[in-house]
């Protein structure tokens, strides 16, 4: 066929019409291509990033939940199998060491890396290993080490740059060997003559004394990467009965409370305190039948509510007289869970450990508490073990001349 000259012109404008319509077509669809992922990396950003935390929460099962929220004694200098049971079936948070786990700082190190192996074998959280080295009489630490002195000499140097070096300066060594939570300091105001528990373990009888050289240690022990546990809330300082032994009753009304005991606990937590301990001690005008340790009026409202607390509230040791003597140690932690306690101290006893470990479980089961309230206290003790970074992992054998040195330089300034 043939075409005439208006026919191939045609047929010219038609073909250059369909390779523009192709190239507008393709173009198209690799824009499209193109704009695919951009538009789905805008909905990526879009989607909540999930809370690693909240994550690891819905993953634990119920057991390994209340375990976190226990810290418990061992028997012994080494590893045993109760320890062991403790990890491995009962999943607990942590241990506290005293005096009789401590012969000397090659076998602490053996004992706390032996401790991080067994809990490390089985995926949880990193343990807690805690102490309480105050200073003074209350020490636990090997006795090759310099020891620090008691807090009433602390606080005559009334020296608040000081305090924070000891403070910061103990952590150091607690951490060279192993240890990574201080029941310390004392945060109680030395009031009452005939206190037969505080006494020099307090930094004076002024709360603006003991807030201003109190805080300064727990502000050095956070600087070492230890967790300071201030105590004994609301304030153990005004009592004539031991609380080891018995259950001391304080009756002063929320005023004098607010004008004296609260003051450096309410100082603290304004200024970054992250684990509070609850005393055992009845306070009538708060609570006629419970005491501070098992009281929400203590601990919810006062503490939490009133002082703004959101961190870890430990209940100090349940084996302790104010506690036994008085309660079923199983009902008491249930109670003390209730209350608003995020962790249980068991400081002695398999066979105790285990009876609040059970009773958890039970009043769980029987609706009592909620796993509302057993989250929120993991929550709170998982994300205190993140920011300290917590680890299972060995520690090498510290050097301990060092460690001696730096005490001596940070104590020479208080007076023997």
């Amino acid at each position: 066929m043939r075409y005439s000259g208006t026919n191939r012109f045609r047929v010219f404008v038609l073909a250059v019409w369909c390779v523009m319509l192709l190239l507008t077509i393709t173009g198209c669809i690799s824009s499209n291509q193109q704009s695919e992922p951009s538009a789905e990396k805008e909905r990526e950003t879009e989607r909540p990033t999930k809370d690693p935390v909240q994550e690891r929460i819905e993953r634990m099962t119920q057991d390994e939940k209340i375990g976190q929220m226990m810290i418990v004694g061992l028997d012994g200098s080494e590893i045993s199998e109760t320890a062991k049971a403790m990890i491995s079936t009962y999943h607990v948070g942590g241990f506290i060491f005293y005096k009789d786990n401590i012969k000397d700082s090659r076998q602490l190190i053996e004992l706390t890396n032996s401790l991080k192996a067994a809990n490390a074998a089985t995926g949880a959280p990193p343990l807690w290993l805690s102490v309480d080295e105050e200073g003074g009489r209350v020490t636990r630490m090997p006795p090759e080490l310099v020891k620090v002195p008691a807090a009433e000499k602390i606080g005559k140097a009334d020296n608040p740059e000081l305090a924070q070096n000891i403070g910061q300066t103990l952590g150091k060594g607690l951490t060279a060997l192993g240890m990574n939570m201080n029941f310390a300091p004392v945060l109680d105001v030395n009031s009452n003559p005939n206190n037969p528990v505080i006494g020099d373990r307090s930094y004076d009888s002024r709360p603006e004394r003991v807030a201003a050289i109190g805080i300064q240690v727990m502000k050095g022990l956070q600087k070492s990467q230890v967790i300071p546990v201030v105590k004994h809330f609301p304030g153990h300082g005004d009592t004539t009965v031991d609380s080891h032994i018995g259950l001391p009753v304080v009756n002063h009304d929320m005023d004098r409370l607010r004008a004296l005991e609260l003051k450096p606990f309410a100082e603290a937590v304004h200024s970054g305190a992250e684990a509070v301990m609850v005393a055992h001690m009845l306070l009538p005008k708060l609570d006629k039948e419970a005491p501070a340790s098992l009281s929400r009026p203590v601990v919810t409202d006062l503490l939490r509510k009133e002082l703004g607390f959101t961190g870890v509230v430990i209940t100090d040791d349940l084996t302790m007289g104010a506690i036994i003597k008085h309660y079923n140690i199983g009902q008491a932690a249930v109670r003390s869970v209730d209350a608003g306690s995020d962790v249980l101290l068991v400081g002695h006893g398999f066979d105790e450990a285990k009876h609040v470990y059970d009773a958890v479980q039970q009043a769980v089961r029987d609706g009592i508490l909620t796993m509302e309230q057993i989250d929120q206290s993991v929550a709170r003790i998982l994300r205190l073990k993140e920011k300290y970074r917590l680890s299972d992992e060995q520690a090498p054998f510290p050097d301990l001349t060092r460690i001696n040195d730096d005490m001596q330089n940070a104590v020479k300034a208080i007076a023997p």
